[in-house]
């Protein structure tokens, strides 16, 4: 008997027209397919499965139409790359005729037939996202569905008439494209301006949050925000509603405060006086002064002002804020509102930021929930192998591995990957993080020896200045431009460049914290740009078990959980973002994960410490489960604690309940047995 099912998309399910096809691709002996609308977004999330079929020798055929002009030339011309798949396509004669099949077939080993028939194209929003209904048939080939079916896809596979080799046709459909395209653009269908000063969900939420805290005379408020939602243009939009007379607003970098500056520019409008204080700059009697820490934390800056002199002082970044510069700022001023900003508050330096901030949480909205928000450009994650050179897989010895990391052999494989998996938009606009300085001055070198244009950027030994000449060389249209900057962690926060369409990483992944940062630097949204490309190099790491720890945004440490993810999380990641490993890195992260000791007293009293920072006491169980990046379980599961009471106990000077050893016998029992 046949086997139906509805295949639709919604994340919050599990569930994406995307991870179907691709699981039926990973099964199949053959595959055809007729879809009306292929676009370059839509066959990204698929190049890793593709790429499988091809080195398995898996035949495919592909069938589209020139209906509209709307399939992308661009990604016809990435399947004509693939020897196994033959693409052809259905010419319409006149507008009056229309094409819009949405079918899929995959013929499997057991001469049976597993169809989808729907209303998904070869689209990215289609695939993951938008309202779509299709109905998938595993069934036997001379069911008369399936044979009508496979009867008409040969029909017009065959019709002489309509159907052409792309390959023959390839250059007649693009210029009919661009034509289209041009069309569009002069009736003024895309002339819409791209940034419109209208606050998005989590801004409107600061917004009124911050007037409710001002109005309670509370004195901090601090705002956690996932890297690229609008933290500057949220603290501009609510610092507004609040009419300050002055207004001091502290970062890091030049770079950034001259960023942060524009942004309250285009927010407050012009007619007001607006400043820059840096080590270029010396505009110290501006109402609105944007600073660097190290200008202001200077005895002659802070002598300039009196402690009130400001009614408002925005930190960016504030998880900087235990540094001795910004102490020196915060105990020398007294604004009437203390407004803090950062994406990852949670630090390895035992300050605790919440303290600082009284507790008081204005908003908080991390990866996950940026992106089902939608606030976020969507990316798609390849985790592939590293290299093996000689039979070596790299492990975190760079000095073991230095001459093989930098050898002609892996930048070839870099390369090689980078172009495969490509970028969004007419060229490549990327970053590079690596191990070391050294490495990264090596391989750009080599980069661009092979015509690549490269630069490799540390931070001691380049001014602000050329950063933000080479930043400006990467995303302009200069002569000059650059495709790619290597560097080892300046970039991995307070900095703004939206236009960046590639992030690759090729080093091991230390920390989550530092992941979300790296892959944040290509997640701002700007004009023209649908998708970044992420593509991270995974080699034998002791730490890869943190990698889908960082991109699920699930940091219970629960080892069921993390290997999971490693299977479903394309299908519960939000939006159109996707994630796809590689079958050896999968095997990696699978190996990391068996030997990590998830567990130890010494993680859960960090995830503890974390939690009580946050609210400012000691955290009841509930709170824990909630809040904690560990699973309580894994505290129940761990001999020495047992008990959350006893846990406290042992670890919590304010704690001073007091159990009999049988109730605390039965606590430790009903914690293992039951809690889960």
């Amino acid at each position: 008997m046949d086997e139906k099912y509805f295949i639709s998309n919604n994340f919050k399910e599990g569930r994406k027209v995307l991870t179907t096809i691709e699981n039926e691709l990973s099964r199949c002996t053959e595959f055809s397919m007729s879809v009306a609308f292929i676009t370059e977004s839509g066959l990204k999330p698929l190049l890793q499965t593709l790429r499988d079929l091809k080195d398995k020798g898996i035949k495919g055929r592909i069938l589209t139409t020139d209906y509209l002009n709307f399939s992308e030339p661009k990604a016809l011309e990435k399947l004509m790359e693939y020897d196994n798949i033959e693409l052809r396509m259905y010419r319409c004669q006149s507008r009056d005729d229309g094409f819009h099949t949405k079918g899929y077939i995959f013929k499997m080993s057991d001469g049976d037939y597993h169809v989808i028939v729907g209303s998904s194209n070869l689209t990215q929003s289609a695939l993951t996202k938008n309202i779509e209904w299709n109905t998938g048939i595993n069934t036997k080939a001379n069911d008369d569905y399936t044979q009508n079916l496979i009867d008409e896809f040969e029909r017009l596979w065959n019709d002489d008439t309509h159907t052409f080799k792309y390959e023959d046709i390839k250059n007649d459909y693009q210029q009919k494209h661009t034509d289209f395209a041009k069309e569009i653009e002069r009736i003024g269908f895309t002339n819409v301006p791209y940034e419109k000063l209208v606050p998005n969900k989590m801004q409107k939420a600061v917004i009124a949050n911050l007037a409710e805290s001002y109005e309670r005379h509370d004195k901090k408020g601090l705002l956690i925000s996932a890297t690229g939602t609008g933290k500057t243009y949220a603290s501009a939009f609510a610092t507004l509603g609040l009419k300050p007379k002055k207004l001091l607003f502290i970062v890091h970098r030049e770079q950034i405060a001259k960023q942060a500056k524009e942004t309250y520019e285009k927010v407050y409008g012009k007619n007001h006086s607006f400043g820059l204080l840096s080590g270029s700059q010396k505009n110290y009697d501006a109402d609105y002064l944007f600073s660097t820490m190290t200008m202001m934390a200077k005895e002659e800056t802070l002598n300039r002002y009196r402690k009130d002199e400001f009614d408002i002082i925005v930190i960016d970044e504030v998880h900087r804020a235990g540094a001795s510069s910004y102490q020196k700022i915060m105990a020398y001023f007294e604004p009437k509102y203390w407004f803090g900003m950062s994406a990852t508050p949670e630090r390895s330096d035992d300050f605790d930021i919440y303290n600082t901030f009284d507790h008081n949480i204005l908003y908080e909205i991390r990866l996950k929930q940026a992106l089902e928000e939608d606030l976020l450009c969507p990316f798609h994650y390849f985790g592939i192998k590293d290299i093996e050179i000689d039979g070596e897989v790299f492990d975190e010895d760079i000095d073991k591995h230095f001459d093989s990391l930098v050898s002609d052999t892996r930048v070839d494989y870099i390369i090689k990957n980078a172009e495969y998996f490509g970028f969004c938009g007419d060229r490549v606009k990327g970053l590079i993080f690596c191990r070391s300085i050294k490495e990264a001055q090596e391989l750009s070198k080599k980069m661009n020896e092979r015509g690549l244009r490269t630069v490799a950027l540390a931070g001691d030994n380049t001014s602000q200045e050329d950063r933000q000449e080479c930043i400006d060389r990467l995303v302009s249209d200069r002569e000059d431009y650059l495709e790619y900057i290597l560097t080892v962690d300046i970039f991995n926060e307070g900095v703004d460049i939206p236009e960046i369409n590639q992030v690759i990483m090729l080093r091991p992944t230390k920390s989550v914290i530092i992941f979300v940062q790296q892959l944040g630097r290509g997640l701002r949204k700007a004009k023209d740009k649908e998708y970044v490309v992420v593509i991270d190099f995974i080699g034998n790491y002791k730490n890869n078990f943190m990698i889908p720890i960082a991109l699920s945004g699930d940091r219970s440490y629960n080892k069921d959980s993390v290997r999971r993810y490693l299977f479903e999380g394309n299908k519960i990641i939000p939006g159109s973002s996707t994630i796809h490993f590689d079958e050896i890195s999968k095997r990696r992260i699978f190996e990391s994960i068996d030997v990590a000791k998830f567990g130890s007293v010494k993680q859960i009293k960090e995830a503890y410490n974390m939690v009580k920072e946050k609210l400012g006491r000691i955290p009841t169980l509930e709170e824990f489960d909630r809040y904690a990046e560990v699973d309580p379980l894994l505290m129940f599961a761990n001999n020495s604690i047992g008990s959350y009471h006893n846990f406290l106990r042992n670890q919590e000077s304010d704690y001073h309940i007091i159990f009999t050893p049988t109730q605390e016998n039965m606590l430790r029992f009903i914690s293992r047995k039951l809690a889960s």
